[in-house]
């Protein structure tokens, strides 16, 4: 039997999709989630699971931004062949996404049974919750947003990337949280602050989905809640992407911060009280 059913399934996907870029913490909706249909956060197929359903969300990416990509990855094939194309911003960008996804990648290979251990704990994430509210709501007022996407810089990619750790080992975090809150303390306007933070979790979430996607079928995920799982979360995710876009090139991030703070509470509360299982 499968550890998770179609219908819960359907319901993770939406979780998914809607988390995966708003900067709350997919991953912490959804252990929240799993806790609350009673699914244990820590089964290997659970964790498998929720990481190839993943690849759901990072296709709605690749949809949405796909002339963009094109275009970066044509300036980057270019570049490779032809020295007089590599001061293109597009062939450096290229570079500079493979280069800040390569931190990530060695700490999660490292340190893989501590945040499949410990700090899978809903105390972690509700901690994390709060601490990264605090973190945006100081990135969002100090960052003077200034500076758009044609001017962001190696050093930028690179710090924006390494960010990402944070929420890969403290589930809560969110990494799009994360990432947005280093690239606005960069003074990077929110809505370069935002693309950014698409374009840097394609190859570091992709990764994760296809490495964790033999353990999610063959630890008893079962095949057709996975592709049900991911085909939501692909629907679900295109349209929280666009809808994202529109909102911070409007609002401040001080709706996410207030909301992150009252999950994280509640969170807290239905730990203290038993109703949850950490």
């Amino acid at each position: 039997m499968s550890a998770i059913s179609l219908g819960q399934s359907v319901i993770l996907g939406v979780v998914e999709g809607v988390t995966e870029f708003l900067p709350v913490s997919s991953t912490g909706h959804l252990k929240i989630t799993e806790g609350l249909m009673d699914i244990p956060v820590n089964d290997p197929a659970v964790v498998g699971f929720t990481a190839v359903i993943q690849v759901g969300a990072i296709a709605a990416v690749l949809v949405y931004f796909f002339k963009d990509i094109v275009r970066i990855v044509t300036a980057w094939g270019r570049g490779l062949r032809d020295k007089e194309e590599r001061h293109h911003h597009d062939y450096k960008f290229a570079w500079w996404v493979i280069w800040a996804t390569i931190p990530i990648v060695v700490v999660g290979l490292a340190a893989k049974p501590l945040i499949e251990g410990p700090l899978a704990s809903l105390w972690v994430v509700a901690g994390s919750l709060i601490a990264g509210s605090a973190v945006m709501w100081v990135a969002d007022q100090m960052g003077r947003h200034k500076r758009g996407e044609d001017d962001t810089s190696f050093k930028d990619a690179m710090l924006v990337g390494c960010s990402q750790i944070l929420a890969l080992l403290f589930p809560g975090f969110s990494r799009s949280g994360a990432t947005m809150s280093t690239a606005l303390l960069l003074d990077l306007d929110r809505v370069a602050a935002t693309r950014l933070s698409f374009f840097l979790g394609i190859p570091a979430l992709t990764g994760a989905g296809l490495y964790e996607l033999k353990d999610a079928v063959g630890s008893g995920a079962g095949a057709a809640p996975i592709v049900v799982g991911t085909a939501v979360s692909f629907v679900v995710a295109y349209a929280s992407i666009a809808w994202l876009l529109k909102f911070v090139a409007r609002h401040s991030f001080n709706a996410f911060v207030v909301y992150r703070i009252v999950i994280g509470l509640a969170l807290f509360g239905l730990l203290g009280t038993g109703v949850l299982s950490a």
